[in-house]
């Protein structure tokens, strides 16, 4: 998505509007065409808000065909033109384009079962979700009425709808979408931060491989100078944060059995926010460490 502010879309024609917004909601202009009439915007989450009014008084039919345009979810019959790239875009973050042959099995059968019972795709915001995540989600959603699914499905879609307009329009208010995942270590044993510790996010899979979201070194306070993750939310999921603190003692020369009693640390850890704020520390010695979940 390219990007435009509040002030051009207060101010433009209702063609340029719509054509703006056009895909905030999947393949539904019609949504942006029933905002157009609310300017102008205070900011970026009143005209998100306006957006969801939209739907919100829409007939049960447009609803429906709201949920309809969306594809299912690590469908290899779906082809890339027939995707919107806002959708491939997120299917490929969360890495559902490249799915082990166990992934695909488990995302076939929980779309077959989703559909032959409501009819209609299984539809999450997967920008805040891991694959392990989106299945268990699936058996959550599973066991509801049809008339409760679409309520949940409708407020997926409107999450996803925030976050596009989050990286396409710039504005005053903008929509609280951003989680943060951080880190710091503490030198115990020479009473001051770690600097120069290497870090690795990796996040687990149950049925696939696990994959690296990010590798850092520690600096003079002893973190890492970006967010571990940051300027998204944080996905939900299971973590393992590895701090390779042996290196670190040895560069400083502090007794230490030889091979170290401690090498590297692994941290496993879980994401059920991912707009909050996760912080992960490390308080660690040559012969111990300790952590907690901070904020």
């Amino acid at each position: 998505m390219s990007g435009t502010t509040i002030d051009y879309l207060n101010s433009c024609s209702q063609g340029e509007f719509v054509a703006a917004l056009a895909n905030v909601f999947e393949y539904s202009p019609w949504i942006a065409e029933a905002a157009f009439s609310q300017r102008p915007f205070s900011g970026v989450s009143r005209l998100h808000a306006m957006m969801c009014q939209a739907v919100a008084v829409a007939s049960p039919a447009q609803r429906l065909a709201l949920i309809k345009t969306h594809p299912d979810l690590a469908d290899k019959t779906m082809r890339g033109d027939q995707l919107t790239a806002e959708s491939n875009a997120e299917q490929h973050s969360v890495g559902l384009d490249r799915l082990s042959d166990a992934e695909y099995d488990a995302f076939e059968q929980a779309n077959s079962a989703y559909r032959k019972k409501f009819d209609f795709p299984y539809i999450v915001c997967v920008r805040r979700h891991t694959k392990d995540s989106i299945l268990a989600d699936f058996e959550k959603r599973l066991p509801h009425d049809v008339k409760t699914e679409m309520a949940a499905s409708i407020g997926e879609i409107c999450r996803i709808a925030a976050l596009r307009l989050d990286q396409l329009v710039k504005g005053d208010d903008p929509l609280k979408v951003h989680g943060r995942l951080s880190t710091h270590v503490l030198d115990t044993h020479g009473g001051k931060p770690a600097e120069g510790i290497a870090v690795e996010l990796v996040e687990l899979s149950q049925f696939g491989a696990s994959r690296v979201i990010a590798r850092a070194v520690t600096n003079h306070d002893g973190r890492t100078d970006m967010p571990l993750i940051g300027g998204r939310p944080v996905p939900i999921g299971r973590y393992e944060l590895t701090f390779k603190v042996g290196a670190y003692f040895a560069a400083h020369k502090v007794p230490m059995s030889d091979p170290p009693f401690l090498d590297e640390i692994p941290v496993r850890f879980s994401v059920c926010e991912p707009e909050g704020h996760l912080h992960v520390p490390l308080l660690v010695t040559p012969w111990s460490y300790g952590t907690y979940r901070g904020s």
